[in-house]
């Protein structure tokens, strides 16, 4: 076991030249130790990153870092989005529950993993806090682990203990963790998105939340109801009172009953301080919380994610804008199946009708070079503020008119020509 401490520096000196190297993501990235990293693009060279999701200010927009790192991202975020999208990086599409097996069986062997931990208790334990998810394969994957020790990351229980005999280096840096606040539109859609979402859930229903401000409102208006479960691979604020209200109570759950699920926290301080040392909060591996098996063994799972854009068959953009890389495939569709799977389940896709610029997100074809996230085979539920459909079942001419019924107003029209340039006059003749 490490006995000491040492300074930045001296800890990511052992970053080499050819080094594919992981980085901690979400609440837990680790911001000094990648800057004292990037510090030394003019003595390393040819360095891998490869991250999900990461938080703060990464200052990686100098020529001597782009002449030396290369960002190989699993998910793309605000603060990496141009550089993934530049000659320096780029995206590697991927279902999250699959990204611990790039890691284990060699697709991606990670040289050196770089995470932030909580600090050792008496026994030498530390865990990887707010951040489980794929960052566990990495450290038991990795060649050379570098911890940084965080007295304000908690300690949170699940499968993210490890020992402080794994680090190769410690860097003892205290530091706060970055929060994320949703706030909903002023403008009422929101609002009005998610309480027909909110009317799809049942008591006893098993519940999924992407990230975003419609996910996040959507509990707001379940006060009423009884018995929830929380099985999620992101764990923020909103649920907090639910669970406190003895709404959320987990007791119907078939997986991991009486525990809240999830892979990692994102939000303020409150939801931290929340997760800190609480058996009844469980961070687990994404491969089991995301693996649509272990989904669909809970009942009435509801699965609330959203998009980018949706054509008028039901194919799901939600990580593209045209060929600019914008997010990741992330959880979307190994919650969708699952849900799908789930004895009772709704997988549903929630989004404004338009873009803040009044451009409709139902559209007759999707941007060239638009990633389809969520397959027209996959597609269940949507929901925008003018309605709810479920295109289950329905053929391509149903799922042009029930998409158009719930599009803006203002593109109906359009929306209803393309549909019958598509598919004809029988269109009409199609029912819904």
């Amino acid at each position: 076991m490490i006995q000491s401490y040492c300074t930045l520096k001296q800890a990511v000196s052992l970053v080499e030249s050819g080094n594919r190297v992981f980085i901690h993501g979400s609440a837990a990235t680790p911001l000094p130790m990648v800057e004292a990293l990037l510090n030394r693009a003019n003595e390393i060279n040819n360095i891998e990153l490869v991250a999900i999701s990461t938080y703060g200010d990464i200052n990686w927009n100098r020529p001597e870092v782009r002449k030396s790192f290369y960002l190989n991202s699993l998910f793309v975020s605000a603060n990496v989005r141009d550089w993934v999208n530049s000659d320096a990086g780029d995206y590697v599409p991927v279902f999250l529950s699959e990204i611990p097996r790039l890691f284990e069986q060699k697709i991606l062997p990670i040289d050196v993993a770089i995470v932030q931990v909580s600090p050792p208790d008496e026994h030498g334990y530390c865990t990887l806090g707010t951040s489980v998810d794929a960052a566990l394969s990495a450290v038991r994957t990795a060649r050379i682990v570098i911890a940084q020790v965080n007295p304000r990351m908690p300690r949170v229980l699940g499968d993210g203990i490890v020992h402080a005999s794994v680090f190769k280096a410690m860097v003892w840096h205290e530091m706060e963790l970055p929060e994320l606040v949703y706030q909903a539109k002023n403008n009422g859609v929101t609002e009005q998105i998610s309480k027909q979402v909110a009317a799809l859930i049942d008591d006893g229903a098993t519940l999924q939340m992407g990230i975003g401000g419609i996910p996040d409102t959507v509990l707001q208006y379940l006060t009423n109801h009884k018995g929830l479960g929380v099985h999620t691979e992101m764990f923020s604020d909103s649920i907090i009172p639910l669970i406190e209200k003895g709404i959320v109570t987990n007791e119907h759950k078939r997986v991991r009953c009486g525990i809240t699920v999830s892979s990692f926290v994102l939000g303020t301080r409150k939801v931290y301080d929340f997760a800190h040392d609480n058996p009844a909060v469980a961070c687990m591996n994404v491969a089991f919380v995301n693996n649509s098996d272990v989904i669909s063994r809970n009942p009435k799972v509801v699965a609330i994610n959203s998009a980018m854009e949706i054509d008028i068959t039901g194919q799901v953009c939600a990580d593209s804008i045209g060929t600019y890389q914008y997010s990741g495939i992330g959880g979307q569709m190994d919650f969708m199946r699952g849900a799908a799977l789930s004895e009772g389940g709704k997988p549903v896709i929630a989004l404004p009708s338009t873009t803040k610029d009044g451009i409709s997100r139902i559209v007759p074809f999707l941007k060239q070079g638009a990633g389809v996230v969520t397959t027209r085979g996959h597609i269940h539920y949507v929901v925008t503020e003018y309605g709810t459909v479920n295109l289950y079942g329905r053929n391509m001419a149903q799922r042009a008119r029930l998409l158009t019924s719930i599009a803006h107003p203002a593109h109906r029209e359009e929306l209803g020509r393309a549909c019958f340039e598509r598919f004809g006059k029988d269109a009409v003749k199609a029912g819904i």
